[in-house]
């Protein structure tokens, strides 16, 4: 295996971690924000009315998501394994 191949497989794994946690993480900051708005609007300081939310639209994200989440993770991993020969030789 040599150096290039190693980085480019790293780079590869980083690019689906990153595509895999935006798609949850961007929603979540989108309500925190509107959350956090209409706390600076009306003085409402509550933990519970920014969590709430956030928790809410991750579990709906994960739900509407997560079928092609765990497609993508399969797809890279079976990519992944097909490779191991070419990787190795």
């Amino acid at each position: 295996m040599t150096p290039e191949s190693v980085l480019t497989l790293f780079q590869h794994a980083l690019e689906v971690i990153l595509i895999l946690i935006m798609i949850v993480l961007i929603p979540a900051l989108i309500v925190g924000l509107l959350v956090s708005m209409f706390q600076a609007a009306t003085q409402i300081n509550e933990m519970t009315l920014s969590f709430i939310p956030k928790l809410i639209v991750t579990l709906v994200t994960l739900m509407v998501a997560g079928p092609w989440m765990l497609r993508y993770m399969l797809e890279y991993t079976q990519r992944l394994i097909m490779d191991i020969p070419y990787l190795i030789g």
